[in-house]
């Protein structure tokens, strides 16, 4: 039986590591200790969730009802609660140091085990109702009476969604391996599983019940696979020089969805694999239509003005993604979904055959007004993939996606299998995507709206680590300042994110969580920012404006450091 204690201990530990081996060193030792019951809770615990983002569950739980749990099992008031949380900047030490001098004692307490801390966070999860709150808090206040200092610390962060750790889904899966082989040779069947089935907790308990089963994952209808990613090259001749004779798609410029079927059972699930079916009613009703018994299939939603016969921007589209008003929005917005690739049919997973295959059985089966197959062009010549991409901007959309024939579908990789080319923004070879790390108040004309920039960072995929890469001042309009201000106020921290390298600091921490896709000039050598840092220089984007919000993709869709680098290589 696997204690709570001890994986707070162990939580504690990694705190004050920031060594990727090491970690992973440490988590294996835990690891080994859990049983195959209860490996899948341990590592949703780890990840700071109670389950996958596509279940929808979440825990809940705001500051306001963890100050009301943490005086109800401490014996202080609220307002002592909330003058202590004043001094620290984080619950979790709030919570630790008044339960080491609490109060008033519950008159039972029981030693509690993972499992039992998994089955209370999820009765807190999907508490709903009248009284809902209450329960929320009564259950949150049972486990701080259970809990240890050191437990109520880590407890009270996970409710918060603020565990902050610094230990990523790659560290989790080469501590699985460490644990069971004594190195990290079962990391690639162990990722490609949780590539196909994005669940890392299922996918470590059916390892821990066999661990040869972790070779036979295959797709499976709503259970989601992590999106293929794309990297990128400057001009249509490298592209060619690449990978030769492609496909090229046009890059539509919308929601991109992942649409699962089964009978007459529809899910759509966004680029962060969150639920979205609810939202698009109009394209569930035509999934159900599909001759196909079983189908999953990608595509590129783009909101379409019947009147101008036009395909409305990003930002338009992005008014469908919305919990109230759907049919009117419906009405107004109609969607168009352009299918780039098909992953499953009919019992048979399709990622492992070739591009130009999947490309023919998309081409025979989307054919509708609604859904249809993506424009597409074989093309063995850089010119005719230039003229193909000036086309592409002609039509307002942002560029071409060359793919590989022979390719199979790369789930949760960035490889060569799709290159994408993009338009420019001056001379920019590209736009990056970047996570919002910290902001900086407003100054002078700015003052008003308590918003003056952003601090972005990338992601070093050899460290762990994000890795800062602009201070972004520009390309806000007055609603998108006071909607970031919004967001970022709420997700204030005191202290930087764990896993961030970072030479400058902005007034304000914030959780890594929103995606921006940034534009720029061009990539500079740098002595305050930290990607790709060697001889303690970085690179750094020159002139960065924000281009546009993007709620659509989640952090480890970021641009890597790796990418930046290549980038400014590009340049040359």
């Amino acid at each position: 039986m696997l204690l709570f204690s001890d994986v707070a201990a162990v939580f504690d530990e990694l705190e004050k590591r920031s060594g990727r081996l090491e970690m992973t060193d440490i988590l294996a030792e835990l690891f080994k200790k859990a049983k195959g019951n209860e490996i899948g809770e341990l590592v949703y615990i780890m990840q700071g969730i109670i389950a996958p983002p596509y279940s929808g569950i979440d825990v809940g739980i705001g500051e306001r009802f963890a100050i009301d749990a943490i005086a109800a099992a401490s014996g202080y008031t609220k307002m002592q609660v909330e003058e202590n949380y004043k001094k620290s900047g984080d619950l979790g030490d709030t919570v630790e140091k008044l339960l080491e001098k609490r109060k008033q004692t519950a008159l039972f307490t029981s030693e509690m085990n993972i499992n039992y801390v998994y089955d209370a966070m999820m009765h807190i999860s999907i508490a709903g109702g009248t009284g809902s709150q209450e329960q929320k808090i009564k259950h949150l206040t049972e486990l701080l009476n259970n809990a240890s200092p050191l437990e109520a610390r880590f407890l009270v962060r996970f409710v918060l969604g603020r565990l902050r750790l610094g230990v990523g889904d790659p560290t989790i899966l080469d501590a699985i391996s460490v644990a069971h082989a004594g190195d990290k040779s079962l990391r690639e069947p162990l990722e490609r599983a949780y590539n196909v089935c994005a669940d890392m907790g299922y996918v470590a308990r059916e390892f821990y019940k066999d661990p040869k089963s972790i070779e036979k994952f295959k797709v499976q209808p709503f259970k989601p696979l992590m999106p293929a990613l794309a990297e990128r090259l400057s001009t249509p001749k490298e592209i060619i020089d690449k990978i030769g004779k492609c496909g090229v798609e046009m890059k539509y410029d919308g929601l991109r969805l992942q649409c699962h079927k089964k009978e007459n059972q529809v899910e759509i699930y966004s680029r962060k694999l969150e639920k979205m079916a609810h939202m698009f009613p109009d394209i569930v009703e035509t999934i159900k239509k599909l001759k196909a018994k079983e189908i999953i299939f990608e595509g590129e939603a783009l909101a379409y003005n019947a009147k101008k016969k036009r395909y409305y921007s990003f930002q338009e589209t992005m008014h469908r993604r919305r919990k109230h008003g759907i049919e009117a929005m419906a009405k107004e917005f109609p969607l168009n979904v352009f299918v780039f690739d098909i992953l499953y049919l009919n019992g048979k997973d399709l990622t492992n055959e070739p591009y130009k295959q999947r490309r023919e059985k998309i081409k025979k089966m989307f054919r509708g007004k609604i859904l249809k197959a993506s424009k597409s062009s074989l093309v063995s010549k850089a010119e005719k993939l230039d003229e193909i991409f000036e086309e592409s901007l002609a039509e307002g959309l942002e560029g071409i996606m060359a793919k590989d024939l022979a390719a199979p579908y790369t789930a949760g990789k960035r490889k060569f299998a799709w290159i994408k080319l993009k338009k420019s923004y001056g001379k920019a070879v590209d736009t990056v995507d970047g996570v919002i790390v910290g902001y900086y108040l407003g100054r002078g004309t700015r003052a008003e709206f308590e918003f003056g920039g952003l601090l972005i960072a990338v992601y070093n995929s050899d460290n762990g680590k994000l890795e800062t890469v602009a201070k972004i001042g520009s390309g806000f309009t007055e609603e998108e300042m006071r909607e970031l201000k919004e967001k970022l106020e709420k997700i204030k921290t005191e202290k930087a994110p764990k896993n961030l390298d970072y030479n400058i600091e902005p007034e304000f921490w914030v959780e890594p969580k929103y995606v921006i896709e940034v534009a720029f000039d061009d990539i500079t050598i740098s002595s305050i920012h930290t990607c790709g840092k060697k001889n303690e220089k970085g690179y750094a984007l020159r002139f960065p404006r924000m281009a546009k919000i993007r709620e659509d993709k989640s952090i480890k869709e970021i641009t890597t450091s790796e990418e930046v680098i290549a980038m400014f290589n590009l340049q040359k």
